[in-house]
């Protein structure tokens, strides 16, 4: 893209970074995972199939991701999910089609629980709620922990500053979220794609967000050789064919 992003202001000055393709609907929503931002392959394939289609689609950045304003080390669970909201509720109307990736599976939870009423369908890819508390947590080193309890922030030896930095605050506040082992209030069509060879989601883990959900219409689709990214071009054939698939189907 070579134009720069729209802006939508946010209450507190902060301001998020959106990109929209106009056309028919339901509007498909893209949420993306943690540090990542609405330029990588997935955001970017939905884009074009919907520039093809003529379909209506969305694509924003978090506070303190890409484009948006905000320091990323800043950024919490609840403050993902209030840009979420603020993204869907301003900037669209009518029936939703939530596609999240990775925590953006968790963001999509947390806005369809938010939002019944305007979710027609939702496709989640390598799905991540309660990370923060079941994946992320567990698996930090001795040294994290230190510099947890000392500073109330990491930053991993290889990341680049703040790019991705963990905070206690972060820890600490995806506990409100929560929603596993559910029951999981969401009755729309979901479809979930997951890697068998995923090492930052374990299949078994977005299995149970399959078993938590309320609804009938869940199908639950294990690539075994597949991995967290899921962005090769069979993979992404399978996202757009998801997509398409919840998109024609009735509301719940």
């Amino acid at each position: 893209m070579d134009e720069a992003p729209r802006i939508l202001g946010r209450p507190d000055g902060e301001r998020i970074a959106y990109r929209r393709v106009e056309g028919r609907g339901p509007t498909v929503a893209w949420l993306g995972g943690f540090a990542s931002d609405m330029e990588g392959t997935k955001a970017l394939a939905l884009d074009a199939w919907a520039r093809e289609k003529g379909r209506s689609f969305l694509r924003f950045d978090y506070f303190g991701h890409g484009a948006s304003s905000g320091a990323f080390a800043q950024g919490t669970i609840g403050r993902w999910r209030e840009d979420a909201l603020a993204a869907i509720d301003e900037l669209t109307d009518g029936p939703l089609v939530l596609v999240g990736s990775s925590m953006g599976g968790w963001i999509a939870c947390l806005a369809a629980l938010a939002r019944p009423e305007r979710v027609q369908g939702m496709v989640l890819i390598a799905p991540a709620p309660d990370f923060t508390e079941k994946l992320m947590q567990p698996g930090l080193p001795e040294e994290a922990r230190a510099a947890l309890a000392r500073d109330g922030l990491w930053r991993p030896p290889w990341a680049q500053g703040d790019s991705y930095a963990i905070s206690r605050a972060l820890l600490e506040e995806g506990s409100r979220w929560s929603i596993l082992p559910g029951p999981v209030a969401i009755t729309a069509p979901v479809r979930i794609l997951q890697g068998g060879a995923d090492t930052e989601v374990p299949w078994r883990h977005a299995l149970s967000l399959a078993e938590a959900l309320e609804g009938e219409d869940v199908v639950f689709t294990l690539i075994r050789d597949g991995d967290h990214r899921l962005s090769r071009p069979q993979d992404l054939a399978r996202l757009i064919a998801a997509v398409e698939e919840v998109s024609i189907s009735s509301p719940a």
